[in-house]
């Protein structure tokens, strides 16, 4: 889809979508289980899993990507295969794997080719055991398509262009979460039988040369000295770190930065030394000192291994935030109110990423 057609048809609706939110927001009866359980099962459309039930009534890549595997453990497996069947085939339709479709299908990626679109969907088929066999030659193309575009053949590392990916409205250069979904998709590759030009870069290796600092991974290959919250955590989420120091430093860093409170998670705990994309007027502080809804469970997983207490703790928190709201909604401001931009935007709610929570 044209980009300008796009910010004309899809910006009105999302607009507009987060205006009933605010003033007419639905809640859901029940404690927290039970809520996320109807999220879930309001996000099923009968052809896919939605992002949501308000806002993104679409599918995007890297948001069902962070929800698959509880979906899977919650027993969805043959909805998460039906889901990938409807957005594979709408790929091959348009002819490229994207960030997101539009809710009559269409591709698109926003604001540009992003990164983590391509190792998110390979993970969501390697670990739904989607029968890909079929689709091997579009899905080698994606590769090899990717791999020119995103790696640099001499390092390993994703290249310094400008690429869209989890913090889509900044500005990164070979970001430390985009090199990490180029590890995973590097080990999902050495298990199917696909194309891998991945094979003679050490990832785990280059992650640590690169990015760590001795106490946590720095946001980009610039090495700008602050606390980003996603790439201390994703190096261990995705099994490309696996050590145990590594990641009570990580957690500690966290914590000092205050990006865990007054729950988790926050990007940066700042906005200073980031540069944006011009689209973030519209969404002033979206991505940085917001608290993230996808991130926060997966954060609380991930604390399970490095302090079980204050993993409980987190636990009660967000338990009390999805009763407290009757609903779980997608980001909040630093002080924890409802993400508000208004008269652009109002947060989502109805998250699929409910699963998560699901499966703490």
């Amino acid at each position: 889809m044209n980009p300008v057609l796009l910010y004309f048809i899809e910006g009105p609706r999302i607009m507009f979508s987060g205006w009933r939110n605010k003033f007419f927001p639905k809640r859901y009866k029940g404690n927290a289980t039970e809520i996320c359980r109807l999220i879930v099962n309001d996000c099923w459309n009968g052809r896919f899993y939605q992002t949501s039930t308000h806002n993104f009534k679409q599918f995007w890549t890297r948001d069902f990507f962070w929800c698959c595997k509880s979906l899977l453990k919650l027993g969805f497996q043959k909805e998460v295969q039906q889901t990938l069947r409807y957005a594979l085939n709408r790929f091959k339709k348009y002819n490229k794997i994207t960030t997101t479709l539009t809710p009559r299908g269409s591709t698109y990626d926003f604001p540009t080719y992003a990164v983590d679109t391509l190792p998110s969907f390979i993970h969501c088929l390697r670990i739904s055991k989607f029968p890909y066999y079929d689709h091997k030659d579009f899905l080698n193309k994606e590769i090899q398509k990717f791999f020119r575009k995103v790696v640099d053949p001499e390092t390993g590392l994703v290249n310094l262009k400008h690429f869209s990916s989890m913090k889509d409205m900044s500005v990164r250069k070979s970001s430390c979460y985009d090199n990490c979904q180029v590890a995973m998709l590097a080990k999902d590759l050495t298990s199917m039988k696909l194309f891998n030009p991945f094979k003679k870069y050490n990832y785990p290796q280059l992650i640590k040369d690169h990015f760590w600092n001795g106490n946590y991974f720095f946001d980009d290959i610039t090495r700008k000295d602050y606390v980003a919250g996603d790439a201390n955590l994703f190096p261990f989420i995705f099994g490309i770190i696996n050590d145990k120091e590594m990641m009570k430093k990580a957690v500690n860093s966290i914590a000092e930065a205050g990006l865990d409170q007054p729950f988790p998670l926050k990007y940066t705990s700042s906005r200073e030394k980031i540069k944006f994309v011009w689209e973030e007027f519209f969404f002033k502080d979206y991505e940085s000192t917001a608290i993230w809804m996808h991130m926060g469970p997966l954060y609380v997983k991930f604390l399970e291994h490095v302090d079980k207490e204050k993993a409980a703790e987190m636990k009660q928190a967000y338990t009390q935030l999805i009763e407290q709201h009757g609903n779980f909604l997608e980001v909040f401001t630093a002080e924890g109110k409802p993400y508000s931009r208004l008269p652009f935007y109002y947060c989502d709610s109805g998250m699929l990423w409910a699963a998560n929570y699901l499966t703490l």
